[in-house]
């Protein structure tokens, strides 16, 4: 197994649903979806973003889309209209959920 960003396997975006940060993330090739589907659970990204989510992390799977889509809640400190943060909409938590680590089998050929 090696590791590797999950900017090299996805692209993402996201946005707010009242306190819960919306995150969808697309795998970059179809062959890259399965590694998704195993690799970023609702454990990994909820330690991933440990001190932000304070609530349950929900997965949904998109097949025909070879995707991903989770929901954070409690991720947004009260949502856009009421949080003191730079980022209340959750704008930049499909950056942040790039930036993990994954493990992929040592012979996944990733352009």
């Amino acid at each position: 197994m090696k590791k590797v960003q999950l900017l090299k396997l996805a692209h993402a975006r996201s946005g707010d649903k009242g306190d819960a940060s919306n995150i969808g993330l697309i795998a970059r090739k179809s062959e890259y979806y399965q590694i998704l589907k195993e690799r970023v659970t609702t454990g990994v990204v909820k330690a991933h973003f440990a001190g932000l989510c304070n609530g349950e992390v929900e997965r949904y799977e998109l097949p025909n889309l070879h995707a991903l889509n989770f929901l954070l809640h409690e991720a947004l400190a009260g949502g856009g209209t009421v949080s003191l943060r730079n980022d209340a909409q959750g704008k930049t938590m499909s950056t942040a959920l790039l930036r993990l680590l994954i493990e992929v089998p040592e012979d996944t050929v990733i352009d």
